[in-house]
């Protein structure tokens, strides 16, 4: 049988840490086929982002309808979608999708400079989030799409649910940190999950997003279930930052040649 298709639509990093570059190594060592729609041009690498350059609307739809037509993604997932020309096309593809879809909500990169245009946002919630299987922003973008400040586990609750009732099916919010550890907490069919990992002292954490979103991707493009396939990539991505290989002068990447378990 051959491999299922999992597809990413995002932007390229050069550095190869993020982005689209990042997700094809992530489904490719999650034993799934990559294909991918390139949404943006950046010039960055681990210590600045020093250009993005949206790619004109109508390219973006012909990859698309591309790689749909021939290869039958199994699932796909979102990243840097840029700026509104851009996200409506994106929405208008996405809207008659069949296969399961994984936003990343990418709003600014590890270098602070932003990925997504302010005044998109609320595009984005109406014309994006509706078609979300599940859908997984940081604290930054969770509170931007929510309107709710995450200082705990019950605001951390309570944008989840304002976020799934924007249309999202499922709800994954990344990064609390509380003491020593780290808290990722999924709302998926009504139930709250939650994750708890030790804060990892390492500055290697470039593209952990796009990471850990495509590994979920890859997962569900494998039959896995929605919660099977966040247990299963917060395992890849933690053994991904604990071995990251320390590339560049900057903020590295983690490791894509981590293993995968079941």
């Amino acid at each position: 049988m051959p491999s299922p298709v999992a597809m990413t639509i995002a932007g390229s990093d050069p550095s190869g840490g993020a982005g689209l570059q990042a997700d094809l190594k992530t489904f490719h060592q999650h034993g799934v086929y990559g294909a991918s729609v390139v949404t943006l041009l950046t010039v960055q690498n681990t210590q600045t982002v020093s250009a993005v350059h949206p790619l004109v609307p109508d390219l973006v739809t012909q990859q698309f309808d591309a790689v749909v037509s021939d290869l039958s993604p199994a699932a796909t997932k979102t990243g840097a979608l840029g700026n509104r020309n851009l996200m409506q096309a994106v929405a208008s593809r996405l809207h008659e999708a069949t296969f399961p879809i994984v936003v990343d909500p990418v709003m600014i990169s590890k270098h602070k400079v932003p990925l997504m245009d302010e005044t998109c946002i609320q595009l984005f919630t109406e014309s994006i989030l509706p078609s979300a299987s599940l859908v997984t922003p940081n604290l930054f973008e969770a509170t931007k799409l929510a309107g709710v400040t995450i200082t705990d586990l019950d605001s951390m609750k309570e944008a989840a649910s304002k976020i799934r009732d924007m249309g999202a099916e499922a709800v994954l919010i990344k990064g609390l940190k509380q003491h020593d550890q780290i808290s990722d907490l999924l709302l998926a069919d009504g139930e709250f999950s939650i994750w708890n990992t030790p804060v990892l002292d390492t500055p290697h954490t470039h593209g952990t997003g796009c990471v850990l979103s495509a590994a979920v991707t890859a997962r569900i493009a494998k039959g896995t279930s929605i919660l099977q396939a966040v247990e299963g990539a917060k395992r890849f991505i933690t053994h991904s930052i604990q071995t990251a290989p320390g590339l560049g002068h900057g903020v590295g990447p983690v490791n894509l040649f981590a293993p995968v378990d079941p």
